[in-house]
């Protein structure tokens, strides 16, 4: 049998009947945070992590960005035990999301935040979930000053119905199960971080000569980009009609944000008539950003490796080669090295460009084709071994929250009533 939730603030739905529902407040003990003077450079001069919304971007607190010291705890600064739930309350941050977090060590904060310290009766890490996985709903009782300042009012959070199951070893069973998940969350994190890691590595040594791949000796060549084909511009393509067909097109936004080093799949997709004045692109090409925010990002690249009816949008410069290996100047033509070049002969301010004469003077070093080849292999196989363990990470945090959704409401049971 299933009860409903009475309505405090929001609706959290039927419950199982020998759970209760208590207000958030009474769950345990709330503290506000502060901020030790700043005219006082001692009260900063110590290793206590004091917390603020910059840091919330963890479930699991273990430091801070800025510290304080045992005289401005003994001056008034508020020493928070670990396992103290943090949220933040105060700030533009809550116009997209509601951050809460469990201090795993002493800890003091701001004043945009507030601490929960639980009572005894209810795990912490089961209250913790609770909030993390009610967090949108909690965003969503925000009000906004007059100064456009987000805030959650104590009182309508002290409110919030909080549903309970039964005893404290079910709630430590609910947290428990999500607890796993979480690190098996973390250690696909921490893996594919460890890839990416060896993989830029391996860019490093392999895109630069500093390492050579058995089998292979000999200079590499100096050569410009004009040198190795020729440029051509893509024709525009407006945002109306991105989705105006099934061919698939890249856009030059496309390629600062879905795209990076070559195409795997596209976003965009545009009709026959569409196409009639757009650029058609050619397995092997290489698509330039011609536009970009800011020189340093001016110009990024990606090749387009596939051998399919497509076509490139405006605002993209693209190299046509057939001297050089496309994955290999994918992934070389993003290289610090490049992109320096690339930067110093970006134009304009509030909007960058760059065109194909600039781009054609630009300078590289490249090996035999053979060997270019090689090269870009090893990288490619890389990144598959990255996207299968970022697509099981997905699936992972995919699965707990399901396992949220289903746990922390009763409609499955991890121990027998």
């Amino acid at each position: 049998m299933e009860v409903a939730a009475p309505n405090y603030v929001f609706d959290i739905g039927p419950l199982p009947s020998d759970w209760r529902i208590v207000p958030l407040g009474e769950v345990g003990r709330w503290y506000s945070g502060g901020t030790p003077s700043m005219k006082n450079p001692a009260y900063w001069q110590g290793d206590i992590p004091w917390v603020s919304p910059k840091d919330m971007k963890v479930s699991r607190l273990r430091d801070s960005v800025d510290h304080i010291s045992n005289l401005a705890v003994s001056e008034g600064a508020r020493l928070m035990p670990s396992g103290t739930i943090l949220m933040v309350i105060r700030g533009m941050i809550l116009a997209h999301s509601f951050p809460v977090a469990r201090a795993e060590l002493p800890v003091a904060f701001n004043q945009d935040m507030k601490g929960l310290v639980v009572h005894d009766g209810y795990a912490s890490n089961y209250v913790l979930y609770w909030l993390i996985g009610h967090a949108q709903k909690l965003r969503g009782l925000t009000t906004e000053s007059t100064h456009g300042t987000k805030r959650l009012p104590p009182e309508t959070l002290y409110r919030v119905p909080f549903p309970l199951p039964p005893t404290l070893a079910e709630q430590e069973a609910i947290a428990g199960a999500l607890s796993d998940a979480d690190a098996l969350i973390e250690s696909l994190e921490q893996l594919v971080a460890k890839k990416r890691q060896i993989k830029h590595g391996a860019m490093q040594q392999l895109l630069t000569g500093q390492k050579r791949l058995p089998g292979f000796s000999g200079e590499w060549e100096t050569k410009r980009l004009g040198e190795l084909g020729t440029f051509l511009k893509g024709s525009g393509v407006t945002k109306s009609q991105t989705f105006s067909g099934d061919l698939p097109c890249v856009r030059y936004g496309e390629i600062y944000t879905r795209h990076n080093d070559y195409v795997t799949t596209y976003f965009s997709w545009i009709s026959r008539e569409v196409a009639q004045t757009a650029t058609r692109l050619r397995r092997g090409d290489i698509l330039f950003a011609g536009s970009g925010e800011t020189k340093e990002e001016i110009g990024k690249c990606v090749a387009f490796i596939h051998d399919i009816e497509a076509y490139a949008g405006g605002d993209i410069v693209i190299l046509r080669t057939g001297k050089a290996d496309p994955l290999f100047l994918g992934f070389y033509l993003n290289t610090s090295e490049i992109a320096r070049q690339k930067a110093s002969l970006g134009q304009g301010d509030a909007v960058v460009h760059i065109s194909a004469s600039a781009l054609a003077t630009i300078q590289g070093r490249f090996p035999k084709l053979e060997e270019q080849q090689a090269i870009a292999a090893i990288l490619s196989d890389m990144d598959v071994e990255i996207a299968a363990l970022e697509a099981k990470l997905a699936k992972a945090r995919q699965v707990k929250q399901g396992m949220m959704q289903e746990l922390l409401t009763g409609r499955i049971r991890l121990m027998e009533k």
